[in-house]
This record gives structure tokens, C-alpha cells and sequence, in this order.
């Protein structure tokens, strides 16, 4: 399916718009007005959690600067009460195929508790 297809099919079938709506479960780990966070259910690291805008975006390239400073902030949040903002960890935007996006609804995966590696992927 091309990414003109993913956005065109939008909030209806997005499955974080469901998350936000409450339709479907999340093991939420912090929300505010504009954003709410969750583990990931395919956790790649001890500290794994996806950071997503409560409204539907399909890539982060679509957010304006107020939208990108609030997902930072909750990232932040996170990472101080997942315990690891004082030893370190990674944010990750996957943006298109190529990229590894395979939700076309904006996220941003805090990663941590353990060293990370580089290159990343």
C-alpha cells in the first residue's frame, strides 16, 4: 500500500486513534492534553515506549513545531519515570517504509535500560 493510501485511510483504521479513543487496551505510562504514551507490545529494549499525539498524524513530518516540543516533552516524562533519564537513552522517529514506520500514525519510541548499539539498525 502506498503512504498516499496509508493517510487517505486514516484515523478509522489506525490502531493508535483506537488506543487514544480508549477501544483498545494500552498499558499506559503517561498522558497529557496533547500526547499520550504506552508500552510497546513488541518491547526491543527493557524501556520501551511509544509517545504519540492524541491527534491522528500520519508522519511526524506533518507536525508543526508546537505538536514535535509537546512529544519531546512527554518523551522526557517518560524517560524520568521509566527510571532511566539519568543513565541514558535513545528517541527514535521511523518515517516511512524505508524508515521502519509501520503505524502511519506520528510516534516516538523512547528506548533505555540497557546500552544501546551503533549504527542502530
Amino acid at each position: 500500500m502506498s503512504l498516499e493510501a496509508k493517510v487517505l485511510s486514516g484515523a478509522a483504521d489506525c490502531i493508535f486513534c483506537r488506543i487514544v479513543s480508549g477501544e483498545i487496551a494500552a498499558q499506559v505510562v503517561y498522558e497529557d492534553k496533547q500526547t499520550i504514551a504506552f508500552n510497546d507490545v513488541n518491547p526491543v529494549a527493557p524501556v520501551h515506549v511509544l509517545v504519540i499525539p492524541r491527534a491522528h498524524s500520519p508522519a511526524v513530518k506533518a507536525i508543526d513545531d508546537a505538536g514535535l516540543a509537546a512529544l519531546l516533552h512527554s518523551a522526557h516524562q517518560v524517560a524520568a519515570l521509566k527510571g532511566v533519564a539519568e543513565s541514558g537513552y535513545r528517541l527514535v522517529f521511523n518515517l516511512g517504509d524505508d524508515g521502519g514506520q509501520t503505524v502511519f500514525h506520528t510516534h516516538l519510541h523512547v528506548l533505555g535500560g540497557r546500552r544501546m548499539t551503533w549504527p542502530p539498525g
